[in-house]
């Protein structure tokens, strides 16, 4: 059944494949991936047609299926997976966290770790807290950048019920990376939060010491 609904998405990519449009995306992600060439408007209008003929949103989470169109080269699958994935996110369990863990640092980039991190896996650790001191506390200070990523990331959209303690924790782990992604994260997860609490953002920038870039995407709702 995965292979005949890949088949049925293979057909709906081919078709609307645009070597025009390929090479700029190409290039807009360093050449990491190639692309089909299907910009995001057109690509949701296929998701949306291959979602209603293929009936896959009606049964349970099928990570099979996703990890088929992880293992296709052209990144607009990763992005249909993507999307399966935010559309399936009240299905997720606790042993979904392993199979996350396994995506954020298999084609590994932002676009995918950025939809990963607060979704999928924010939603796991909102149902499920234990998994924080279980997994990803040690993804905080794991080799691996995008762990890292994620863990500060994954709260991203908890608003109000973030946890400070931790966020804060997490950061202070990597405010001395030199790493670009590391920084960029920082400074997001300190930006969105100052949306709930400014107070607490602009304390914690004055008394830390972060690398520019972090404070400069901080700082940008602070009065």
């Amino acid at each position: 059944m995965v292979s005949t609904r890949l088949g049925i998405l293979t057909r709906l990519f081919e078709d609307n494949q645009n070597k025009v449009n390929a090479e700029p995306m190409q290039k807009y992600m360093k050449g990491h991936f190639p692309f089909l060439g299907i910009k995001s408007p057109l690509r949701k209008e296929l998701e949306k047609q291959f979602f209603k003929e293929t009936g896959i949103l009606n049964e349970p989470f099928n990570k099979e299926f996703i990890e088929e169109l992880w293992n296709q080269n052209e990144r607009e699958y990763q992005y249909i997976a993507l999307s399966y994935m935010e559309k399936s996110l009240k299905k997720l369990k606790k042993s979904d966290l392993p199979f996350m863990e396994w995506l954020i640092t298999t084609k590994s980039w932002w676009d995918t770790v950025d939809a990963i991190s607060p979704k999928p896996v924010g939603t796991i650790a909102a149902k499920f807290p234990e998994v924080i001191e279980e997994t990803i506390d040690g993804w905080a200070v794991a080799e691996n950048i995008w762990k890292r990523r994620a863990a500060i990331l994954f709260q991203l959209k908890y608003k109000e019920k973030t946890n400070e303690e931790l966020l804060y924790r997490y950061i202070m782990k990597n405010a001395d990376s030199k790493e670009f992604f590391i920084q960029k994260a920082i400074g997001w997860a300190l930006r969105e939060y100052s949306k709930t609490n400014p107070t607490s953002i602009k304390q914690f920038i004055d008394g830390q010491r972060l690398v520019p870039l972090s404070i400069r995407e901080g700082s940008k709702y602070l009065t």
